[in-house]
C-alpha cells in the first residue's frame, strides 16, 4: 500500500477533465446507471475560464449546448465566457454531478483488469480503481512559446487578462489570427496603445472572424493600431521588443518597439503527459492520440479519448470543435455497454468536414 495515498476509491469509469465534453459524458453515464468519478486539475470548464472576460463564443448556442440542456442567453446572443461557465455549473448541479475539482490526475496505471488512477489530493493523494478511463483533456492546455530571450519576463504573457490592467499601457501583440486580432481590438477600445507583430505580409483573412476583419484593417490603415508585418520577435527586454524583418539574420534591419506589456498570442498546445504515461500512441504532426473512430477506444484497451482531445495539438486550421464531438459520448457509451456504435467512421469524417473553422 502506498503510504503517500490517503484515500482509495472504486468505480467503473474515471473521467479526466470536467470541460463540456467531460460533463456531457458524465451525464450520459449517470442516465445509464454507470458509476463514475470525474476529475479536473482546476475548476469546471478550466480552459474556458482563462479566456479574457467578456469573450464570446464563435459557435451558436445550440451547437455548444450539452446533455440536452438548452443554452439560453439574453437577446439570444452567442454566449460569453461568463455565461457559458455559469451554464456548465448549472448542468452539473441539475444532474448532481460531483466534480473533483482541483484534483489533478498524475498517473494512470494499468491493472489486471482495469486501471488505477492516481490524483493529487490534499497533502497526499488518492487512488481510484476503475474498469475504464476516458481522457477528456481538450487540446489547449498551455500557450505556445516563441523560444526567444526574455520570453519569461513578468510582463510577457500568453493570455489576455482583465482588460482594465492594460489601460494607458503600450502593448505589443505577437500573432495575427483570431485571438491576436480580437485582443488588439479589445485592448484598443479599453484605452491601451496597441501594436502588432505578424510574420505574414498581411492578416490571414480566412482565419479571422468575419466581424473583426473590417475593424482591424481600418484601425491599421488609420495608424491607430501599428502593425509590423513580416516581422518576428527575436529578443524581449523589460522595456522593448526587438523585431527581425522577413528572413534577415543578425541585427540588420532590426526594429526596436517599446512595450510595457507583451502578449504572445500565437496559439496553444496540448499537454501530452498523461497520454504518454498511459501508453497511448501519438500519431501525425499534431501528435494526436491513436483511437478507433467508431468506439473512441485508444490502442490501450479500456482507455478512451473524446472531445477536442482527439485532435492533439491543432494547427492554425482547426477542424475539431466541441460542436462536432457530441457524438463521441454515444460512441463511448455504446462500446462500454456492448451496443452498436452510434456513429460510423464516415459520419464522423463528414461532420468534421462540415464544421466551421474558428
Amino acid at each position: 500500500m502506498n503510504s503517500s495515498v490517503s484515500e482509495y476509491l472504486k468505480t467503473k469509469v474515471a473521467i479526466v477533465g470536467a470541460g463540456p465534453f467531460g460533463l456531457e459524458l458524465a451525464v450520459a453515464l449517470k442516465r445509464h446507471g454507470i458509476r463514475f468519478e470525474i476529475f479536473d486539475s482546476g475548476a469546471i470548464g478550466q480552459t474556458i475560464s482563462w479566456w479574457a472576460p467578456g469573450t464570446r463564443w464563435f459557435s451558436s448556442n445550440e451547437r455548444i449546448a450539452i446533455a440536452g440542456v438548452p443554452l439560453l442567453t439574453p437577446n439570444q446572443a452567442k454566449a460569453t465566457r461568463e455565461e457559458y461557465l455559469t451554464y456548465l455549473c448549472s448542468v452539473a448541479r441539475q444532474f448532481d454531478i460531483h466534480v473533483r475539482n482541483y484534483e489533478p490526475v498524475v498517473e494512470i496505471n494499468l491493472r489486471h483488469p482495469g486501471f488505477t488512477v492516481v490524483t493529487k489530493w490534499q497533502d497526499a493523494g488518492r487512488e481510484t480503481q476503475c474498469e475504464a478511463v476516458v481522457l477528456a483533456v481538450g487540446g489547449l492546455d498551455r500557450a505556445r512559446k516563441l523560444g526567444i530571450e526574455g520570453e519569461d519576463l513578468p510582463h510577457v504573457d500568453g493570455y489576455l487578462r482583465e482588460l482594465h490592467r492594460y489601460y494607458g499601457r503600450k502593448v505589443l501583440i505577437v500573432g495575427g489570427r483570431n485571438s491576436a486580432v480580437e485582443a488588439a481590438l479589445r485592448l484598443y477600445h479599453a484605452g491601451a496603445e496597441v501594436s502588432l507583430s505578424y510574420r505574414g505580409e498581411q492578416l490571414p483573412q480566412d482565419h479571422i472572424k468575419y466581424w473583426l476583419l473590417p475593424e482591424i484593417q481600418g484601425l491599421i490603415r488609420s495608424g491607430q493600431i501599428t502593425a509590423y508585418f513580416t516581422t518576428s520577435p527575436v529578443r524581449i527586454t523589460p522595456s522593448h521588443v526587438m523585431l527581425q524583418p522577413g528572413d534577415t539574420k543578425g541585427t540588420a534591419g532590426e526594429k526596436v518597439v517599446e512595450a510595457e506589456e507583451v502578449l504572445t498570442l500565437i496559439g496553444y498546445e496540448q499537454d501530452k503527459t498523461l497520454l504518454h504515461a498511459a501508453g497511448v500512441d501519438l500519431v501525425g504532426d499534431a501528435q494526436r492520440p491513436q483511437y478507433d473512430p467508431e468506439t473512441m477506444e485508444t490502442n490501450v484497451p479500456g482507455l478512451y479519448v473524446g472531445g477536442t482531445a482527439v485532435a492533439g495539438t491543432q494547427s492554425s486550421s482547426y477542424k475539431i470543435f466541441l460542436e462536432n464531438c457530441h457524438q463521441h459520448v454515444d460512441q463511448i457509451l455504446a462500446h462500454m455497454t456492448g451496443q452498436s456504435p452510434a456513429a460510423t467512421d464516415e459520419e464522423f469524417k463528414r461532420q468534421i468536414k462540415a464544421a466551421p473553422e474558428s
